[in-house]
């Protein structure tokens, strides 16, 4: 057999690999398994996760006109588990009227919804006690005051 008839891996110097492994060939198919982003949290005997790990699950919910999550700007006052497989968030607004109500309350439920155990979100808006800028964890505050505003 002459060395044309072997089949080689190796690629000249002006030749562009046809993927970018180190030899060039294809990587080797790797089955993958997406991980849920809530596997690893501990349920409780309701079969839910705690009422502060819900809270903290909707730190995923940024506020889109302010750009922090709802729980740091205070907007959060409870998430409560009245039965199984039901959440319940009670919180505000920056203001009465906010044009944004209905995406705030839609990434909650889903949010929410995507946690183990939960079937059932309800999300209470209430202006009372009415939310201020004193509600407003420090480290954003700091952040807020360095961009120019006045909180």
């Amino acid at each position: 057999m002459s060395t044309h008839d072997q089949t080689t891996t190796a690629t000249r110097d002006d030749e562009v690999p046809e993927y970018d492994t180190p030899d060039g060939q294809a990587p080797a198919e790797q089955p993958t398994r997406q991980r849920h982003p809530f596997e690893d949290l501990p349920l409780e005997e309701d079969g839910m996760p705690s009422s502060q790990d819900l809270m903290n699950g909707l730190r995923a919910v940024v506020d889109p006109e302010i750009g922090y999550n709802i729980v740091d700007l205070g907007l959060v006052y409870e998430v409560t588990k009245p039965e199984r497989g039901y959440a319940h968030v009670l919180m505000t607004l920056t203001s009465m009227g906010c044009p944004l109500t209905e995406v705030i309350h839609q990434q909650c439920s889903v949010i929410l919804g995507a946690m183990p155990g939960v079937d059932r979100v309800e999300v209470e808006f209430t202006f009372t006690p009415p939310w201020d800028t004193s509600m407003i964890a420090d480290y954003v505050r700091e952040e807020l005051r360095a961009m120019g505003m006045n909180v």
